[in-house]
């Protein structure tokens, strides 16, 4: 008999977010991954609007972000 390592699911929250405002294009980021203040879809290069989803809590930890929060 194998043992399995049970994981613990991240908690989840409600973030805002990036979608794609093309119908063709499913792309979405997250507000804290984005590099402008009005991001264009980095898939279709349309422009995005704001939203709202339920997603597992992410540490972005990226030099554009640090830079923000000077």
């Amino acid at each position: 008999m194998r043992f399995q390592q049970q994981v613990e699911k991240p908690p989840e929250v409600s973030l805002k977010i990036w979608t794609c405002d093309s119908d063709e294009c499913n792309g979405w980021m997250r507000d804290n991954f984005k590099s402008d203040e009005k991001p264009n879809c980095p898939l279709c290069g349309h422009a995005m609007i704001e939203d709202e989803k339920t997603l597992p809590v992410l540490e972005n930890f990226s030099a554009v972000s640090l830079k923000k929060n000077k």
